[in-house]
């Protein structure tokens, strides 16, 4: 399966993404069942950008 590297932007409250946005980046990086060494520093990114989102998400609305 091809890896894409996505371009990081810079966050605003306009344009942040979604728990499931970044799950679904965070799988992504995942997909061959190991995470290549090279892109570990994004999913540590994606990761606690994840955890930002989850605890914005509201009850109820689980993403």
């Amino acid at each position: 399966m091809p890896h894409f590297h996505r371009t990081t932007l810079p966050r605003t409250k306009e344009n942040r993404l979604s728990a499931a946005e970044l799950n679904a980046r965070i799988r992504e990086l995942w997909a061959d069942g190991e995470l290549p060494e090279e892109r570990r520093r994004e999913y540590e990114a994606l990761v606690v950008q994840w955890a930002a989102a989850t605890s914005r998400t509201p009850a109820g609305h689980a993403a």
